[in-house]
């Protein structure tokens, strides 16, 4: 199967991501109940209603869909799937809980393993980032949704910041992260933090406001899928740490490994 025609995707997909992040606010600034999945981690009425949506929104695109919020089709069957979309339809579901804000829709579309497009909306702050093979990356309004004539590409930067500024996991943390942050130092000099939760990290790393996300800790395709595409579009990388090759999906195992997010400027540095 040839590369899919993104473009015609694009309408949908954004609009998918209002219509969900709508519904999320709506239950957001309610006493919501939550309900905890076989794994021990928390499900919302926000995750379902955002879920049902983004899942009715893709079938106009007649191609399947993993959700994490679906029973998913066995590997036999996924296997065979040249093109699919991975989906969060609340990412950062925690954060959620807490009330701070840090939450986000992720969408990615992935063609023979490798995620061409992605699409990371914040209910909260009302923005959308996207991009992919042969799509700028863009960060626009909600309201700019349907104004393609006002969408102004990201522009990657040339230099990272100083200091050197690493995206962190406001929920999640590992003793290796001290190692990798160590290197960072020997490299760059001082070293600053961004915590957030959920893929809202990769807003900073495409407008230039992180340099580096290392993972340390478990992540699902979905949570990660639509920021590869996004970042690679700005010439950065999500490279598994042990092997440094980008990470792929539609995998047997839905489980990533450990990764390391560049933007296009630390890469530029390292090869220096």
């Amino acid at each position: 199967m040839n590369l899919p025609d993104i473009q015609s995707f694009i309408p949908i997909v954004l609009q998918a991501c209002v219509d969900a992040s709508e519904a999320i606010m709506k239950v957001y600034e309610t006493d919501f109940d939550l309900t905890r999945k076989l794994d021990g981690s928390p499900v919302t009425k926000a995750d379902l209603e955002s879920n049902a949506l983004i899942q009715k929104a893709l079938e106009q695109t007649k191609l399947p869909v993993i959700m994490e919020e679906i029973k998913n089709e066995p590997f036999e069957t996924r296997k065979k799937w040249d093109t699919v979309w991975i989906v969060d339809p609340l990412d950062g579901t925690k954060e959620f809980i807490r009330k701070n804000g840090e939450f986000v829709v992720c969408i990615a579309l992935v063609h023979k393993n490798q995620s061409i497009f992605g699409v990371i909306a914040s209910p909260v702050k009302k923005k959308i980032l996207f991009g992919g093979k042969g799509i700028s990356a863009t960060c626009i309004s909600f309201n700019e949704v349907n104004q393609q004539e006002t969408w102004i590409p990201i522009q990657a930067k040339d230099t990272v910041n100083n200091p050197l500024q690493i995206a962190g996991s406001r929920s999640h943390h590992s003793k290796n992260e001290e190692s990798f942050n160590q290197k960072m130092r020997d490299t760059f000099g001082e070293i600053e933090f961004i915590q957030k939760g959920s893929a809202l990290k990769f807003f900073d790393l495409a407008l230039g406001t992180a340099d580096v996300y290392p993972r340390f800790a478990p992540t699902m395709e979905w949570d990660i899928a639509a920021g590869q595409a996004i970042i690679e579009s700005l010439g950065g990388s999500v490279n598994h740490v042990e092997t440094d090759l980008p990470l792929t999906y539609n995998k047997e195992n839905l489980l990533n490994p450990f990764f390391v997010v560049k933007t296009k400027a630390v890469i530029d540095r390292l090869k220096k």
